[in-house]
């Protein structure tokens, strides 16, 4: 499929979402739209699979035969189905069981069925609990399906359901069905609420040309740039990973081979949802991605919480683009912490430095790391001077590049990106006003 088609899906989707919304909040809406295309996604990756693995028993339907060919499957083989699921789960790691996928969600759509909300119910919560890798667990639970936003009782929310379910099946039916497309409208998606989101984007969202520069950043030879990207890179960490587009990027800069596993962290329950089924959609494997839903600052995951330094995890490129001068609380115990001792505590009032420390934390050696931060960390005072002072004395940051105004949905303030190494090659540091080289879009 052409680019033009992938633009022309995300367009269609959106334009449904525009129309189907009505007076809701378009993060709630949002949060529908995704889960809806990524249960798309898994019913075709799932039914690739069980047609592969039942081979000539794949049932042949005829074109005016709306059922999937699985439930047919099931219904003549009943005996056969404890078996075939136990193989499913650890062939694709999940299970979706002929009345939950889409296709037959699609169907109780067009039919207006009254059981349509109980159904998709039930499958969320089946593929939850009955999948093999702990990606799945919790997935769909900030879907609130008997939410009042939806309709005043179980009737009016039924029929809102199968109006978006039965206009979103028709747009999609309008292209052949490619599971990269839908990583691509899914990303389009994303752009498209966070556009419309104000401050609140800045909680999911990075845009796509400033992930493609700290993308790039990050996978170029870290003692030798000029040379090119590097081969591989075995771990990708993103402390504040939104919906995980900037993670993605890195994996689309390296390419298939390139990359080893993706590591993120985020704070907001919708979000991280959000982020692993982006990474799915987008075909990486629940083996090569983990998502922690918890509090960076805090260092609540068990991987990065380890003091032994023989045990301690590193990471090849450290990118992330965290929520701008954000309040936190330092306390004594965080003052001891193995991330911040020897530097100090960022203040109450800016939590910039010491996310910035908790990445470098965890960078390796021969890695690098590219951060997005507020200007205000290049001159602010106070225990901040003392942290810049000792990465400049370290010989820690490589490249500051400034950026213009207004790049951002959640702020119009200037931002800056932070190229940070343990051991470079060069003591000088190489400063860019980006802000004179832009074209506005």
């Amino acid at each position: 499929m052409n680019g033009n088609d992938k633009t022309r899906l995300g367009k269609t989707l959106w334009a449904i979402a525009d129309r189907l919304r009505g007076s809701m909040n378009a993060d709630d809406f949002r949060d529908y739209m995704l889960s809806f295309l990524f249960l798309r996604y898994l019913s075709d990756t799932y039914e690739d699979a069980a047609q592969k693995e039942l081979g000539a028993e794949w049932p042949k339907l005829s074109e005016d035969d709306r059922r999937s060919p699985l439930t047919v499957w099931y219904a003549q083989n009943p005996d056969d189905i404890k078996e075939f699921e136990a193989v499913m789960r650890r062939k694709v790691h999940y299970v979706v069981k002929p009345q939950y996928l889409w296709s037959s969600i699609a169907e109780l759509a067009r039919t207006q069925d009254d059981d349509l909300l109980h159904t998709l119910q039930k499958g969320f919560k089946f593929i939850e609990n009955e999948s093999f890798s702990s990606n799945f667990q919790g997935l769909f639970s900030e879907i609130n399906l008997d939410s009042e936003k939806l309709g005043r009782d179980y009737k009016a929310r039924n029929a809102r359901l199968c109006t978006i379910i039965q206009e979103i099946a028709k747009g999609l039916g309008e292209f052949p069905s490619d599971r990269d497309l839908l990583g691509d409208a899914y990303e389009y998606l994303i752009g498209q609420f966070a556009a419309g989101s104000g401050k609140k984007a800045g909680e999911f969202y990075t845009p796509q040309q400033i992930s493609s520069i700290l993308s790039g950043i990050v996978s170029l030879d870290s003692q030798e740039p000029s040379t090119g990207k590097k081969q591989k890179l075995n771990r990708i960490l993103d402390f504040a990973c939104g919906s995980g587009s900037l993670l993605l990027n890195v994996c689309r800069r390296m390419g298939k081979h390139g990359v080893g596993k993706l590591y993120g962290q985020e704070k907001n329950i919708t979000t991280y949802n959000l982020a692993r089924m982006n990474m799915l959609l987008h075909g990486v494997r629940d083996t090569e991605f983990e998502i922690h839903h918890g509090d960076s600052l805090l260092n609540d995951w068990d991987i990065l919480n380890e003091e032994n330094p023989a045990k301690k995890i590193e990471f090849d490129a450290v990118v992330a683009n965290p929520p701008f001068s954000y309040r936190w609380e330092p306390n004594e115990a965080l003052a001891e912490d193995f991330r911040f001792k020897g530097y100090g505590l960022a203040p109450r009032s800016a939590a910039d430095f010491a996310f910035l420390l908790h990445g470098f934390h965890f960078l390796h050696r021969e890695g690098t790391m590219a951060i997005i931060l507020p200007h205000g960390v290049l001159f602010r005072g106070g225990v901040e001077a003392k942290i810049r002072k000792k990465l400049l004395i370290d010989g820690n940051i490589d490249t500051v590049i400034g950026l213009p105004a207004k790049l951002f949905y959640s702020t119009g303030i200037p931002v800056c990106i932070l190229v940070l190494k343990k051991c470079k090659k060069y003591d000088d540091v190489l400063i860019i006003n980006a802000s004179e080289h832009f074209e506005k879009g």
